[in-house]
């Protein structure tokens, strides 16, 4: 089945819209559900052997500009349903399709995914299935990158984890590394908690890798911590301690009721 004949220009348009600074999200999301449409009727979204080679990369390019602006519109869900209709033009259609140059950007947006929902088993499993020799990971900017976050992560350095943002090789890698350092923090402001029972302002802000006072106020609110901007010091709030009584007299009566039984087993 040949693509309706409108689908060209919503094409182009899509193009100009995706490629204009700043990008028109809006316009391209407006666009893209009637490309999807089109390429539903096209028989295009699920890519068939006897589908035209210039239809099958135009159909591809609809879909990995729709996973770009998911991310840039911090439409997680979106982008997760994009990458998952790319699968089948980058794996099985893979040896027909020319290469494309945003294949290893989204790849590499979706193993950073995995690392901020923790999934570090899916990540390993879509590593190692990359179509991508082993030596040549590193030398990959959109795959390396990934893959020292996440060994950064598992030594436990979130400082070289921050500055991991700086080193993205484009700028949609950003949401996920912020997103990565928003579950990081949380985590240290549990051990904060547990570990004092007031801060400095200026000790907080940096372990928890805020660069201004404002932001920390706003977590430090969030978390309902005490803030004493004259002081310079934050009072973290503590949840009363729970007692747990320990049935005393119940334990020793059934110890005696045991050595009971096990004297008269004996």
């Amino acid at each position: 089945m040949s693509p309706p004949s409108h689908l060209p220009a919503l094409y182009q348009e899509l193009q100009r819209s995706f490629e204009s600074r700043p990008c028109n999200l809006q316009n391209c999301g407006q666009l893209l559900a009637k490309l999807k449409i089109g390429l539903i009727e096209a028989g295009l979204l699920v890519p068939q052997p006897n589908s035209k080679l210039e239809d099958l990369v135009v159909a591809r390019d609809i879909l990995e500009i729709g996973a770009i602006c998911s991310i840039r519109a911090q439409d997680v869900p979106s982008f997760d349903r994009y990458f998952s209709q790319l699968q089948t033009f980058y794996n099985d259609f893979s040896s027909v399709l020319p290469p494309s140059q945003r294949e290893y950007p989204i790849r590499g947006l979706n193993l950073i995914r995995l690392l901020t929902q923790n999934r570090i088993a899916d990540f390993h499993t879509t590593l190692e299935s990359l179509p991508l020799p082993a030596d040549e990971i590193s030398s990959n900017p959109y795959i390396s990158h990934p893959v020292n976050l996440e060994r950064r992560l598992m030594e436990g350095s979130y400082s070289k984890v921050w500055h991991a943002r700086e080193e993205a090789p484009i700028e949609e890698y950003k949401f996920f590394v912020d997103s990565l350092m928003g579950t990081i923090r949380n985590e240290i402001a549990s051990c904060e908690e547990t570990a004092y029972e007031t801060l400095p302002l200026k000790d907080a802000a940096t372990l928890l890798f805020f660069s201004s006072q404002s932001e920390l106020v706003k977590f430090a609110q969030e978390r309902e911590w005490q803030i004493d901007v004259v002081g310079g010091t934050i009072t973290f709030a503590k949840k009363g301690e729970e007692r747990v009584e320990i049935p005393k007299e119940k334990l020793i009566l059934a110890d005696l009721a045991y050595a009971r039984e096990l004297e008269q087993i004996v």
